[in-house]
């Protein structure tokens, strides 16, 4: 079944704890740059005190004896999921995972490790054109899932839109994590491969990164738990 990711995008960690406190149960909760870089691990431990499992989303990319380095200090924040940038490579990746795998407590299990393969607000006329990759943006993410499972990752960042043909290609248990959902009414806002959670569970999407369409609801729980009843 597809699980939901609520995006805690907030500007500042007493906003975090007003939103959670809105919840009667634990939910899973994507952390990004903007908290982190603002409080550090203190944001860690204030989400996993109140009982919420986190996707602390940093994308490291660069060579890889940091990224290793500092999968193995994340490793220690003891959360349930990171990432890096497929493009930075086999080895980078690799190193990612030795760096959590020898950074994790003795007795506890790594966080999940998954790649970054084209960001949701890449267009296909902005990859060829900025980035200057020719081939079609689908053809593209399936190329760099492939690899990041090669890379021994545990899963891949996509749009909705590749998360079929990724488990067709790296199997069923490569996991699809999805940001860009929105619901039907929804602004589109900064994102461009974007899709409701219907069909995003439809595509076969493990995670459903969801931002906007709960943080800035009038009832976040409820919100929640009716994407919930829609996932099932």
């Amino acid at each position: 079944m597809s699980e939901i990711i609520v995006a805690l995008d907030f500007s500042n960690e007493e906003e975090v704890i007003r939103f959670l406190k809105e919840f009667n149960q634990p939910i899973y909760t994507k952390v990004g740059m903007e908290l982190f870089y603002a409080y550090g691990p203190k944001i860690i431990d204030t989400i996993q005190t109140m009982g919420h499992q986190i996707f602390l989303d940093l994308k490291l990319h660069d060579i890889p004896n940091t990224v290793g380095s500092a999968m193995k200090n994340l490793a220690r924040l003891e959360v349930d999921m990171v990432n890096v940038h497929v493009a930075g490579g086999s080895r980078m990746m690799e190193a990612a995972i030795e760096g959590l795998e020898s950074g994790a407590r003795p007795g506890l299990k790594r966080p999940l490790c998954i790649g970054v393969t084209q960001l949701t607000s890449t267009s296909e006329t902005m990859m060829q054109q900025e980035l200057l990759i020719p081939k079609p943006l689908n053809e593209v993410v399936l190329d760099y899932a492939k690899l990041a499972n090669q890379s021994h990752l545990d899963g891949v960042v996509c749009s909705v839109h590749e998360a079929k043909a990724i488990h067709e290609q790296c199997g069923q248990n490569f996991i699809t994590v999805t940001p860009g959902i929105r619901l039907a009414n929804d602004s589109v806002d900064d994102q461009v491969r974007i899709a409701t959670p219907a069909y995003a569970k439809e595509q076969g999407s493990d995670y459903l990164v969801i931002g906007r369409s709960i943080t800035q609801s009038q009832n976040p729980q409820a919100t929640y738990h009716s994407i919930q009843e829609m996932l099932k």
